[in-house]
């Protein structure tokens, strides 16, 4: 089996064996530049002295600060050497990087935590990709006043430091990546709390040439002695294989080349980091960019197209379904001009599947009224009550005999967790999503709670969805005809799945059928409902250039509920009405059916389920390519981009 390389972030040392015997390289004549790793303000002094330990000083017996000596330490050329490091970076595995330890003064290193904790603020942003706790760019800091300065002397030092010359030189000949700049820096203080996360990626954006991080976790609050950082916390920078590595690192400094659809990372969710145990997977990271116009070693010609086309932020923008869609046999869509009811061939198809009120006349004309004013509208209680009962008993046993029921820690889970009972294979590439898939029928099962489950999420994905009942239904609610279908039953388990933000180049016509059980997880501080678990189906308006989309909140929704068997209109949520970015925002539900029309060019995710969440977020999912009997235009007029 193919694993992960993953750093744990800390102080101590790292062991890999091609790089054992490898350190930093000399850097007696370089800026002064640093790190530190520890507490809060009330605890700097036992910060200090864990960092003066994990560096192989007594804290007794240290010096006070020099702030005029460098800050690089002083090692040995022989093992230090960017040559001999260079031989490490190329042998390293599943790509190339390097991992460093103890680069920098540890007693600096005091200074520029102490620097952020008082005197940098952090704003929280989530996307598709991320939830972090994030501060400005650093290259900011030299637009402040002296008197702000002032208050920042060491992370200028950082800054100034890691883009001098005699570092970038230092990465160039490590590296080999060509000439990097001086003058355009990219840096931040990232904070890693609980629930906070970083998904698969390439970093290939613009010129960017070097990714690296500093690891500055914080692992206890005031008072407390401060420790390394636990893997069981999360946090780990995960490298994406293309051999195998084995092994948990402890880096402090990490850095790669970025290469176009191959330097794939992601970080680990972080599931410490509450107000009461004051932990947090602090780092400063960034990136080295191309010598830019007017720099030594610019080039006017460069190859940033190519980066560009073969990255994974294009693959994203750039593709259609993930799933081939298949056509419909047999019929012409000219037997569904004049459809106003449903045939006795088609409620059959239908009658073992839906609740009876959802194929009442009266009821599908309402439906379509509203799908008509909405272009979405999610129905509740759509399955039949004896599908919907036993799939509500069997999916939780499934997740308690997978290890993601109630009664887990919040751990973060292996990657192959839950696919190993062979009904469920693991789906990727985990740069686009992750996520789990019905194995072929074929393949054994192996307790009556998967049997069952099974069973019922398999004729809803082969049996009702592609159906011709199904597709006359949805003729009658959305006015669209129906002309191919790709469906897929889905299971994201809590701590590693998620779908990242895609578009069609065409309309489409979503339909997602939540079998997302509603139970509660004590302790875990959040529900489905409440949006803390991540899993809700989010729409968001096109987004122009190479940055993230915007931030987003929850967005509004129409819902349908049903009360003793009679149809009622539900009432709009409104999100907040400054997140233009957000078209419709859903969060998992058990039984409720979304049906969205979906525009060209509006992306279209499921978040990232929380390993803090109660269990797996179930659903089937069917896209629809469609033929409008009103013309194209009223298509467009009526898809989610207007919602």
């Amino acid at each position: 089996m193919r694993t992960l390389a993953r750093f744990r972030p800390g102080i101590g040392s790292w062991v890999s064996e091609s790089s054992s015997s490898s350190a930093p390289a000399s850097f007696d004549d370089a800026p002064e530049i640093g790190l530190a790793i520890g507490g809060r303000e009330a605890s700097r002094r036992e910060t200090r002295d864990a960092l003066l330990r994990a560096s192989g000083s007594s804290p007794n017996s240290a010096r006070p600060y020099n702030r005029t000596r460098s800050s690089f330490r002083s090692f040995s050329k022989r093992h230090l050497a960017p040559s001999n490091l260079n031989l490490a970076y190329t042998r390293s595995e599943p790509y190339k990087h390097c991992v460093i330890d103890a680069l920098f003064n540890p007693e600096l290193l005091f200074d520029v935590q102490s620097e952020i904790i008082g005197g940098l603020s952090f704003t929280e942003k989530e996307t598709d990709i991320y939830k972090v706790h994030q501060t400005g760019d650093l290259a900011s800091l030299s637009y402040l006043s002296p008197t702000q300065l002032s208050l920042f002397p060491s992370l200028l030092r950082l800054r100034d430091a890691l883009y001098s010359s005699v570092f970038r030189n230092f990465l160039r000949e490590v590296t080999g990546c060509g000439p990097l700049s001086g003058t355009k820096q990219d840096m931040s203080v990232n904070s890693y709390k609980n629930g906070c996360h970083l998904l698969n990626h390439d970093d290939v954006i613009g010129t960017r040439r070097v990714s690296y991080i500093l690891y500055i976790p914080i692992t206890g609050t005031s008072g407390q002695q401060s420790v390394p950082w636990d893997p069981s916390w999360g946090g780990a920078l995960e490298l994406y294989p293309v051999t195998s590595v084995e092994g948990t690192l402890e880096p402090n400094f990490v850095f790669f080349e970025v290469q176009p659809g191959h330097s794939f990372h992601s970080v680990e969710e972080v599931v410490v980091g509450t107000p009461d145990d004051g932990k947090e997977r602090l780092s400063i990271s960034g990136w080295f960019h191309a010598a830019q116009l007017g720099e030594e070693g610019h080039d006017p010609e460069g190859d940033e197209e190519t980066w560009r086309q073969n990255s994974s932020l294009y693959q994203l923008s750039s593709s259609s379904s993930h799933v081939p869609i298949l056509s419909y046999p047999g019929t012409t869509t000219s037997s569904f001009d004049e459809l106003t009811t449903l045939s006795d061939d088609e409620l059959a198809d239908l009658t073992p599947f839906l609740n009876p009120t959802y194929l009442q006349p009266p009821a599908l004309r309402l439906l379509a009224s509203k799908f008509a004013a909405e272009s979405s509208i999610e129905l509740h209680s759509f399955l039949e009550d004896s599908l919907a009962s036993s799939l509500l008993s069997s999916l939780p046993s499934v997740d308690e005999i997978d290890g993601f029921g109630p009664s887990r820690s919040n751990k973060v889970p292996p990657h192959h967790s839950g696919s190993s009972a062979g009904d469920w294979d693991v789906k990727g590439p985990p740069h686009k999503h992750r996520y789990c898939i019905l194995s072929e029928s074929s393949r054994p099962i192996t307790s009556q709670s998967h049997t069952e489950s099974v069973r019922i999420l398999r004729d809803i994905q082969t049996m009702l969805l592609p159906s011709a009942g199904f597709r006359a239904w949805l003729r009658l609610i959305s006015t669209f005809l129906p002309l191919g279908f790709a469906v897929e039953a889905r299971r994201f388990r809590p701590g590693l799945d998620y779908t990242l933000a895609r578009a069609s180049d065409e309309i489409r016509l979503d339909v997602v059928l939540g079998l997302t059980p509603p139970h509660e997880k004590v302790g875990s501080g959040g529900t489905w409902e409440d949006g803390n678990w991540g899993g809700w189906e989010c729409y968001m308006a096109p987004h122009q250039g190479e940055d993230d989309p915007a931030v987003y909140r929850s967005g509004s929704r129409k819902t349908v509920n049903i009360s003793h068997g009679t149809l009622d209109g539900g009432e709009e949520e409104n999100g907040d009405d400054d997140d233009e970015g957000t078209l419709l925002t859903v969060h998992a539900g058990f039984n409720k059916l979304l049906i969205v029309l979906r525009d060209e060019g509006v992306l279209h995710f499921v978040k990232y389920v929380s390993a803090s969440a109660s269990g797996s977020r179930w659903d089937v999912c069917a896209e629809y390519s469609i033929e409008t009997l009103n013309g194209d235009d009223d298509a467009e007029e009526a898809s989610a981009g207007d919602m």
